[in-house]
């Protein structure tokens, strides 16, 4: 597969990533009164399951390129009143849930969750375990930098019931990890990985990459993408560096260092794709890579595939998300509630016995079938007017009055080569892939071209 400049040049836009629908930058003002409505309400919707993120934003040191939510973790002085918030938001959260429905799912994301001594996260897991009940194998996740772990800490991960570490190795070369300002692991990868799959069948490592770094060429990821073949993970996930300085100033740092062009990011991207492919791994979605036998492939193959904030998912594992922490976005069916950002706004608002949410929305009918539409064309490539309208119960005549795509934007795409219509609406082709966000954006009646509202596509 090989991308012209010219196809590169009209499609690399800003655009949303559709992690969510609407897109975050629509929230509004959201009252703790609106957000208890909306978790009342969300006992009576689909999918029954629980999803729960748990946000940990504490960083020993602050990579330049991130676009997290996370601040310096100092001295350590707000993490145990910071644990304490946590629990007790879980406390308040759970009072509105219907207790029989069972999780699915815990991810921890930040920041850096490994941030903290394991003792605070083993104490939130169990708690959580005291709290809900669970499906039989639930997923518990956990994202962990490799620069700040040990084997203590690793069997203390395993003894909390983390069956899914995903790590954030970003490059395996330390003169782009020096650049961005992230220290590398502190042991052999492989001596991490074999640690976290130690005596356990049930364990699943993920490895994290970024491509679009300062001194990153097409040649050296690459090299950083055959180290990381030989590591044989479960899944591999290569994401896209997103450049928004304008929202987060210290990715001005990476300006002066020198960016790859949108040249050659395609380059390290398709290079990088072609290479997992012949390794054996296929491409799901966006950026993740995984073997023949992972459950995320078996999902793609039946057209099963799912998203939300907490990343791609089958439906056995899907539930609504109720997030916990600063900045963390709940996700149900009805709506979005986003907690307040600042570290120690959040925890005086827990405290003092109130929710943090200031931000969210509620969802209208037309925009829960604008975001199915956007939500399986993104997750399974393809758009089929009757899978979509079957599982909205609507006829597809009723459906396509909600969902009114840009025919000129889809006539484009066809012209180009990165969809194939049919009876049924269309596939998105392997050159489509590269750019799904700018086919879902030409699915989102609500979507407008800002250049300082996303990131772009490549």
């Amino acid at each position: 597969m090989q991308i012209s400049n010219e196809l590169l040049n009209k499609y690399n836009v800003p655009v949303p990533r559709y992690t969510s629908y609407p897109p975050a930058n629509h929230f509004e003002d959201f009252s703790k009164a609106d957000y208890i409505d909306m978790l009342i309400e969300s006992n009576k919707l689909s999918p029954e399951l629980i999803s729960i993120y748990i946000h940990i934003p504490f960083c020993n040191k602050m990579c330049f390129y991130c676009g997290c939510n996370a601040c310096h973790i100092g001295d350590g002085h707000l993490v145990k009143p910071y644990i304490d918030a946590l629990k007790k938001e879980i406390s308040m959260v759970s009072a509105h849930l219907d207790k029989n429905r069972k999780v699915a799912q815990i991810h921890y994301g930040g920041g850096t969750p490994n941030a903290i001594p394991s003792e605070f996260i083993h104490e939130i897991n169990a708690y959580l375990f005291e709290t809900f009940d669970f499906i039989e194998k639930p997923e518990i996740a956990i994202e962990t930098h490799p620069g700040y772990i040990n084997e203590q800490y690793i069997e203390d991960l395993k003894n909390a019931k983390f069956n899914r570490f995903s790590m954030g190795i970003q490059d395996f070369d330390n003169n782009v990890l020096k650049t961005v300002n992230r220290e590398p692991a502190r042991m052999p990868v492989k001596e991490i990985m074999d640690l976290m799959k130690h005596n356990s069948s049930e364990v699943a490592v993920n490895l994290d990459f970024i491509y679009g770094l300062p001194h990153q060429t097409t040649e050296s990821f690459l090299e950083t993408m055959d180290k990381a073949l030989e590591l044989q993970p479960d899944r591999l996930v290569t994401f896209s560096y997103a450049h928004v300085p304008w929202i987060k100033k210290a990715q001005k740092i990476l300006e002066k260092a020198g960016l790859p062009s949108a040249n050659a990011k395609m380059d390290m991207f398709l290079a990088a794709y072609h290479f997992l492919a012949q390794g054996g791994y296929n491409p799901i979605g966006l950026d993740h890579f995984v073997r023949d036998t992972d459950e995320l492939y078996i999902a793609v193959q039946n057209k099963q595939l799912h998203r939300n904030f907490q990343g791609y998912a089958t439906r056995r594992t899907t539930g609504q998300v109720y997030a916990f922490g600063a900045s963390a976005i709940s996700q149900t069916e009805n709506g979005y509630a986003q907690n307040e950002k600042d570290t120690k706004a959040y925890i005086d608002l827990i405290e003092s016995g109130e929710f943090s949410t200031n931000k969210g929305m509620a969802v209208s009918q037309d925009q829960i079938k604008v975001r199915e539409v956007i939500t399986h064309v993104m997750c399974n490539k393809e758009l089929n007017w009757n899978t979509i309208a079957q599982k909205l119960d609507l006829q597809i005549d009723e459906l396509k009055q909600h969902v009114i795509p840009d025919e000129q934007a889809i006539k484009l795409f066809e012209n180009d080569g990165l969809i194939s219509m049919d009876h049924n609406g269309f596939k998105v082709t392997d050159t489509g892939s590269l750019f799904i966000r700018n086919i879902a954006a030409a699915l989102d009646p609500e979507f407008k071209s800002q250049q300082n509202k996303y990131s772009k596509s490549v």
